[in-house]
């Protein structure tokens, strides 16, 4: 348990991120987390199988054929963007099943009352919480990719920094979602339903980026209104996959306006956390 007395008050925000750090660990979460993420290595260790020797390729169970060395970097990078593709809605959707939990146990009837009787702040105690879920989930999404990065590079002699960029974008989408958690966890204090609406705002928003196809067919102008405005004003999960996948496979990307329409998002949902968290009778 956290003992904040002695603590400066920037030391408040670490022992809060540590004590997330400890809980996860007691939970089996972390352990978990880079356990599957291991598992998930190993997997790629078995099944991925190129062979640049003599010009050939063979990339995962394709049949060898002669590439040029530029044909040969577009199907590495080809592969580099498909995995990296993969490993962002793994990465995404275990890191929102495995945080839920870990602010509703902080609301529990007797703990919560401990520790809003320490001098912590309210706000200090939320943020504690939500720093310390990203750096967890940061540490693995990190090892994950990087593990993965390293085998494909060893493997294929081509090491391209791009497919790094699926680490922060990754996190950064977490980051997004896990406002949601924090949001859906104080006000519900039920991590079934937190887990359910974040997956639901990553489902939705491939629908909802079909804008420019959608608001041709249909036929009320209010309809159109409500799908343009639905789309800005969520978080624009499937749009950063695929200004990742572009910008690993060296194309034009459209990323800029989805990052900063998902963080003002993010921002508002978590202040509206932390407002209704210090309103709330415990």
């Amino acid at each position: 348990m956290i003992d904040t007395v002695k603590l400066p008050r920037f030391g408040v925000t670490a022992a809060l991120v540590a004590d997330t750090f400890q809980e996860a660990m007691a939970r089996w979460l972390f352990w978990g987390l880079f356990g599957l993420s291991t598992l998930l290595i190993l997997f790629f260790l078995f099944i991925l199988k190129i062979d640049v020797v003599e010009g050939a390729v063979s990339l995962l169970g394709l049949q060898k054929t002669s590439h040029s060395f530029a044909d040969l970097r577009r199907i590495v990078h080809l592969a580099y963007s498909q995995v990296a593709l993969f490993l962002y809605v793994w990465g995404t959707f275990l890191a929102v099943f495995a945080s839920a939990g870990l602010l509703p146990s902080v609301l529990e009837p007797g703990r919560i009352g401990l520790l809003l009787s320490k001098p912590i702040t309210r706000p200090a105690l939320l943020m504690g919480r939500f720093l310390g879920n990203l750096l967890i989930i940061a540490a693995n999404i990190g090892y994950l990719i990087l593990s993965i990065w390293v085998i494909i590079g060893l493997k294929t002699g081509f090491w391209d920094p791009a497919f790094l960029l699926t680490i922060p974008i990754t996190v950064f989408v977490f980051a997004v979602l896990l406002c949601v958690v924090v949001f859906i966890g104080v006000v519900f204090e039920s991590a079934p339903v937190a887990v359910m609406v974040a997956a639901a705002l990553m489902l939705t928003s491939g629908i909802l980026a079909q804008k420019d196809k959608v608001v041709r067919l249909l036929s009320s102008e209010w309809s159109r209104d409500l799908w343009i405005w639905l789309y800005w004003a969520s978080p624009k999960v499937w749009d950063l996959g695929r200004a990742m996948m572009n910008l690993i496979s060296d194309r034009s990307a459209e990323w800029w306006a989805p990052a900063w329409t998902s963080a003002v998002f993010g921002i508002v949902v978590l202040a509206g956390a932390i407002q209704i968290f210090q309103k709330r009778d415990y």
